[in-house]
């Protein structure tokens, strides 16, 4: 199956212009990943650092902050982690779930879902 790249749309803070990235579907990435550079450029800003876990079990400190994406036409805020030069941009699961989104490894694309919720129907 693979990993492939999709085209996100990231606006600015001020919402005024944005960039689009080809970034890596990453269902293993809880959050977006993205160049601090760009995110920078587009007046994005930090506000905490947290901690991730990556592949190879190490354990790093990255900035995060929120951003506002366009991923097949839904636009959302969601969480960003600020990423070193060089790092690839991933698309993680956190901006997925939010955008309802799924995965299809196989044809290698994104598919409308619709949301889950705990309960039954009050009339």
């Amino acid at each position: 199956m693979g990993t492939f790249t999709y085209p996100i749309e990231v606006v600015s803070a001020d919402g005024s212009h944005s960039q689009t990235v080809d970034a890596t579907v990453d269902t293993g990435s809880t959050y977006t990943c993205l160049p601090a550079t760009m995110l920078r450029e587009l007046g994005i800003v930090p506000y905490r650092r947290i901690q991730s876990e990556l592949a190879d079990g190490s354990i790093v400190e990255d900035p995060v902050g929120e951003v506002r994406v366009r991923v097949e036409d839904v636009e959302i805020t969601t969480i960003v982690i600020f990423t070193d030069e060089g790092a690839p941009a991933l698309l993680g699961a956190y901006t997925l779930e939010g955008a309802l989104l799924v995965v299809d490894p196989v044809r290698q694309r994104l598919a409308p879902t619709h949301a889950l919720r705990y309960g039954k129907r009050f009339t």
